[in-house]
């Protein structure tokens, strides 16, 4: 009995140093670590800790993302607060991971692309600066409300993506899904499996398109993920269930 629980002692430590957790709360002034992509080369955009907040500026269709991490991450998830403070037209927030140079996968809730109206959006591109990008999953969603708190996440687990919104799982990769081209017209797509073994590494990111909006308590957990940081403890309503949603995907 002796042996058995010295074996399970070994495993789980062992275990406990492949995964790392890297959290991000912006309670520094500095962005050490973070880099800027920018949809189409556009100019860059703003993105400055306020408050302990990284305060974001985007007033224009163009998205722009801030991403952290390297091309050797694999298995993650990544998630983040998200209050939107102003819309200034079509546009979105938006949750990238696998992001290797300018190859990314990415979900959006906005109304980008095809200016369908309150939507979330999946896409992959091997080129973030080209105007191309894979379809993955579109549907309606009701937007984020202005002025509150969300929550994104992310999960990557070899070629599956699965993006959640306050908890609530919406689409894994591979799902059906309805796309509207016309007012009367819908063409149903049949969701692939197999089709992201070109994504199956690199860093991650959150980004806005025609947004202004705070972002805080960046979490990412997997294996290989460098341990990082420390929540806030500053007394935010926002923060009451965030230590319950550290968990492995």
């Amino acid at each position: 009995m002796k042996s058995v629980i010295t074996m399970m002692s070994v495993f789980f430590l062992t275990c406990s140093a492949w995964a790392g957790t890297f959290v991000e709360t912006f309670d520094n002034k500095d962005l050490e670590g973070w880099q800027e992509i920018v949809w189409h080369d556009a100019a860059p955009g703003s993105w400055e800790n306020t408050d302990g907040e990284l305060h974001a500026i985007n007033n224009a269709g163009v998205l722009r993302l801030l991403t952290t991490g390297d091309k050797t991450w694999r298995n993650y998830t990544i998630e983040f607060d998200v209050k939107p403070l102003k819309k200034h037209g079509a546009g979105s927030i938006t949750i990238a991971a696998r992001i290797k140079g300018t190859a990314l996968v990415f979900c959006e809730i906005g109304d980008l692309p095809f200016f369908i109206l309150s939507s979330v959006t999946c896409r992959a591109t091997s080129n973030f600066h080209d105007k191309h990008s894979q379809l993955l999953h579109v549907e309606s969603h009701s937007l984020l409300k202005i002025e509150d708190w969300s929550t994104l996440k992310l999960g990557v687990q070899g070629e599956v993506f699965i993006f959640w919104i306050n908890g609530k799982r919406i689409v894994q990769t591979g799902d059906d899904f309805t796309l509207k081209l016309h007012k009367d017209q819908k063409t149903k797509i049949k969701g692939k499996a197999g089709q992201l073994a070109g994504f199956l590494t690199g860093g991650a990111g959150l980004g806005l398109a025609n947004y202004t909006a705070r972002f805080d308590n960046i979490i990412i957990t997997g294996d290989g993920i460098p341990d990082k940081g420390a929540l806030s403890v500053t007394p935010r309503v926002k923060l009451a269930t965030t230590w319950g949603r550290l968990k492995q995907f």
